[in-house]
């Protein structure tokens, strides 16, 4: 088996492997290195979690699982610094060195950084990968002023993330218009104005010249000699290839690791793919090329005659919130060869251009409303001839049928994944699919920016005609493994009896037999909620930190936060913490926003001695449940408190510790309205008041920031206990997992479940299920410590390697 080696774990170098695995399954033994210390997951996302709207978990695109799966060695957190192209091996930064037949090297890019005085200061970052945006998130937690640099697609999503995480943005842009390179000028001008509407204030044509500030960036100078204020600054003007392993190789290098049209380079046996790659004196920067080079890059490496890469022409989707808008191709007229075919109604906010030349579409600009794109793109693409056709379809749909039925083949429908109109059709067809998830699921069509989605739907109902249901193709399954949506799975897991994981994938039909990531987890919460008392917890199919009963930190050691319930300790557990930090060296000791002491830098192995050195019970700082009651000193000591606030937040805190929830949850509780524990902004929150306590539900302190929402005012602690009780089990009972507490009621409604708390018979049953639940749970880290085959499931040394 010959041995291949990729340096490089991002989107593009993992696509090509995937192509590789379809081709030849058993021709290679796969290592790849990763630089991050996570699994392959979707850069285009990045935005996404920065604006608030998922988070890391759901943007990864291949779980380590797939890894493990596949027989693929992962190293990662771990950089290639020597490429021996005599030799044919590469050595790490970390100093493992591993022989090669075939090499690839998908290293991706880095933020362009200016070469300026004060680019290394704290609070100078870039927008490339998940450290950058953690950087963000925490600068948002205690800094106010962000300046974004550049006015193009990276720089415009980094600033709508920093608006959501509540700072105020200055864009800072060279040119006189935003995205000059996409957007003519009238475009420009509307996205301008629109931005400014969502509250961005842009500096255009300014030139930054130097960042101020001592240690940490107090603001910037331009050229003209004005200055702005600010505590972070993101650098997004560009991207620059990642080719130092190469270029100290002696491997050809000019702006990008030069390749020619089958991906080689100018060593033998050696290959560049993605953002790292110069093809014909372009290096692309957008997926959809990337994913293109992967195939031919696969059939390359496997041996089969395949088609070379020519080179592609690419389409620019901005991925702001409100913001509806696409470009491909030329943007600009040149005064002689090109014709316009433009839509502009100010009013409702859209715009269309399209470009022609020759009667074929060379160009296409749109905003404000984008669904001719794919069609456009790919007469743009094609070269078609547009004589007679009509370039912008009023959206009924009858055109919509005959542009499907029109479309040939191998039109792709998909840029970002590579995937065509008939990859669709056929899984369509030949998997019985009948949702838009399960096809996406299926072709990996609609799972990067979503753009293409509603071309799929219309694919997925030509293709199944009279048995297309327009309601049931938009149902949300739990994942692509199963048509079934949440209601309907625990309807079918009451009705045929199914008590275990595994049955309920055989029973009901899994299209993946062994699940996923995403679906086994959720089998498993479902499961313990119907059957309180009878069903034994699938470890194995609990997320990683749950299954570890500790947070994984990004080197592969552990956090362990034992629980202090209301965030009140004693001499005697703060003299266990130190005197474990002391013995195992514990490399870090931190306080948490949630009133706890965290030890970081745990090795697995040493995790069960800790827990019995600790004497502690577990904090479940790692699980889908109640994390923390966070509570001021309240009326026992406070002049302005009205109420014992520790007391409440130890009775809670005692009460719920372990409950399994579909999402995590967090309480705080405030003696009285000057809220010193955030209760606003808790999953449950409790503000002391004359004569009783206020109860807020729904609050997010994350990066989707929502102020909770006044349940009901009671007037004993008993109420308190009652109510948070019956909330707490509807929500559990009725939420999908993964679902926080202020999605849910934003779903559900806040009068629905005020109605549902009303009724004094439906908080008793609640309160006596949620009762009957708390029964069954056990400290888990006393399990562990107790049962020697626990630890060698879970803790042995040899147990969970890196890819695992």
């Amino acid at each position: 088996m010959k041995k291949l080696v990729m340096i490089g774990n991002g989107m593009a170098g993992v696509r090509t492997i995937e192509e590789i695995l379809k081709l030849a399954p058993e021709k290679f033994e796969i290592t790849i290195f990763g630089q991050e210390p996570y699994p392959n997951y979707n850069r285009i996302k990045l935005s996404n979690i920065l604006q608030g709207d998922t988070n890391f978990e759901d943007i990864i695109i291949n779980p380590l699982d797939w890894y493990k799966e596949n027989h693929i060695q992962l190293f990662t957190g771990e950089s290639i610094v020597k490429i021996d192209v005599e030799a044919k091996t590469v050595i790490s930064d970390q100093g493992h060195e591993v022989a090669y037949d075939e090499l690839i090297i998908a290293t991706g890019s880095k933020s362009f950084i200016l070469p300026i005085p004060g680019a290394d200061k704290q609070g100078v970052t870039g927008f490339r990968d998940i450290k950058d945006c953690e950087m963000m998130i925490k600068s948002a937690e205690h800094y106010k002023k962000a300046v974004v640099i550049g006015g193009g697609l990276l720089g415009l999503e980094a600033a709508r993330g920093l608006l959501n995480l509540g700072m105020q943005v200055d864009v800072v842009h060279l040119m006189p218009h935003l995205m000059e390179r996409q957007l003519d000028p009238i475009a420009s001008t509307m996205l301008k104005a629109e931005l400014e509407a969502q509250g961005m204030n842009f500096l255009m044509e300014k030139q930054t010249v130097e960042i101020l500030g001592d240690d940490h960036v107090t603001g910037l100078r331009f050229k003209d000699g004005s200055e702005v204020e600010a505590d972070l600054v993101v650098m997004a003007i560009g991207i620059k290839a990642n080719v130092e392993a190469a270029k100290n190789s002696g491997i050809y290098v000019n702006r990008g690791i030069v390749v020619n049209d089958f991906l080689e380079t100018s060593a033998p046996h050696v290959y560049a793919v993605g953002e790292c790659a110069e093809h014909r004196e372009i290096v692309y920067g957008l997926v959809a090329p990337l994913y293109e080079q992967g195939k031919v890059l696969a059939n390359r490496i496997c041996g089969l005659v395949g088609e070379p890469y020519k080179g592609s022409v690419t389409g620019t989707q901005l991925k702001v919130a409100g913001v509806d808008l696409y470009s491909a191709g030329e943007i600009f007229e040149d005064g002689a060869s090109t014709k316009s075919i433009m839509i502009y109604n100010e009013f409702e906010g859209v715009y269309k251009k399209v470009l022609t030349r020759d009667n074929r579409i060379v160009g296409i600009v749109l905003y404000g409303d984008t669904k001719d794109s794919t069609r456009l793109y790919r007469m743009l693409s094609k070269k078609e001839d547009i004589s007679g056709t009509a370039i912008f379809q009023m959206g009924n749909s009858a055109e919509e049928a005959d542009d499907i039925a029109a479309m040939p083949d191998d039109e792709l429908v998909c840029g970002c994944n590579g995937v065509t109109k008939g990859s669709i059709v056929e899984a369509i067809q030949t998997q019985g699919l009948t949702t838009l998830d399960q096809v996406s699921h299926c072709t990996n069509a609609g799972r990067s920016c979503g753009r293409c989605k509603p071309l799929v739907n219309q694919i997925l109902a030509h293709t199944l005609g009279d048995q297309f249901d327009a309601a049931a193709a938009q149902k949300m399954s739990i994942c692509g493994c199963t048509t079934l949506s949440r209601e309907e799975l625990v309807a079918e897991i009451k009705e045929k009896g199914l008590t275990s994981v595994k049955e309920v994938m055989n029973v009901l039909e899994w299209n993946n037999e062994e699940g996923c990531p995403k679906c086994r987890p959720a089998i498993n919460y479902y499961l313990g909620m119907i059957y309180m008392d009878e069903y034994k917890d699938d470890r194995d199919s609990r997320l990683v930190n749950e299954k570890m009963h500790a947070n994984i930190q990004k080197d592969g050691t552990y956090s362990v936060v034992p629980r202090m319930y209301g965030g009140v300790t004693s001499a005697a557990d703060l003299k266990k913490i130190a005197e474990v930090a002391e013995k195992y060296e514990v490399p870090l000791v931190k306080l948490t926003g949630g009133q706890r002491i965290a030890l970081f830098g745990i090795k697995k192995e040493d995790l069960p001695n800790v827990w019995e050195d600790l004497g502690m019970p577990s904090g479940y700082a790692y699980g889908k449940t109640l994390r923390t009651v966070k509570t001021c000193v309240g009326a026992q000591f406070c002049r302005y408190g009205t109420q014992d606030s520790m007391a409440l937040g130890i009775e809670l805190e005692k009460k719920f510790e372990r409950l399994d929830t579909p999402h995590k949850v967090k309480m705080g509780v405030s003696a009285c309205p000057r809220n010193c524990s955030e209760a606003g902004i808790k999953d449950i929150g409790f503000v002391g008041v004359d004569g009783g306590w206020e109860i807020y539900v729904a609050g997010n302190g994350g990066v989707d920031l929502r102020a909770g929402d006044l349940l009901m005012t009671v007037k004993t602690q008993e109420e308190v206990m009652e109510i948070t009780s019956a909330y707490l089990q509807y929500y559990r009972e009725t939420a999908n997992y993964l679902e926080r507490t202020s999605k849910w009621l934003e779903r559900v409604g806040m009068d629905h479940v005020q109605e549902v708390l009303a009724n004094k018979e439906t908080v008793k049953a609640l309160n006596e299920r949620m009762d009957q639940t708390l029964k069954k749970y056990h400290e888990p880290w006393k399990e562990a410590i107790e049962s020697e085959e626990i630890q060698d499931k879970y803790y042995a040394k040899h147990t969970i390697k890196v890819g695992e």
